[in-house]
Order: C-alpha cells, then structure tokens, then sequence
C-alpha cells in the first residue's frame, strides 16, 4: 500500500467519522428537544394536579365527611329505639316474674 493509498484511506475514514458526528450531533438536538418538551408536560401536570385535582378530592372528602355525618345523625333515633325496645322487653320480663311471685 503507497502513501496516497493511506491517506485515501485516512481520508475516507475521517469523512465517516465526520459524517457520524454530524448525525450524533442531530440526535443529541432531537434529545434536547424532547427533554424540552418533556419539561413542559410534566410541568403541566403539576400545575393541573396542584390548582384542580387536590381541590376536587378535598372537596369530596369534604363531601364524604358531611355524608357521614348525616348517616350517624339519622342513625341515632333507630339506636335509641333499639334502646327503648330492650328496656322494654327486659320491663315486660320483670312483670312477668313479679306476676307470677304474686300469683
């Protein structure tokens, strides 16, 4: 192999290199690009999540919590009668026996 062979050839290879980082160039812009444009949607979703989500689930714990409260308020009459009914039931047992110690 001559020296013009050589430097062909050291020429071809460093014009494929060349032409490598010229396309590693490109693929690094196309990455910043998407990096950028991942930024910004993950910066969107925050802000969708801080200004709207939290408000709405507070809203419904809110929701839940006055529910809850009106079940255990309209609950309570049905316990106190409940109440009432053994109270009854164990007086009607009392007169029984108090009937037949009488009889």
């Amino acid at each position: 192999m001559t020296d013009n062979e050589k430097l062909d050839l050291i020429l071809s290879e460093m014009q494929n290199m060349k032409r490598d980082m010229q396309d590693m160039r490109q693929d690094m812009q196309d990455m910043k690009q998407d990096i950028s444009d991942i930024k910004q949607k993950v910066t969107k979703m925050d802000l969708v999540i801080e200004n709207e989500l939290r408000v709405n689930i507070q809203r419904v714990a809110e929701g839940h919590l006055d529910l809850s409260r009106n079940l255990h308020e309209a609950m309570k009459p049905s316990s106190e009668v409940e109440m009432l009914a053994i109270k009854v039931r164990m007086l009607e047992s009392d007169v029984r026996d108090l009937k037949l110690k009488l009889a």
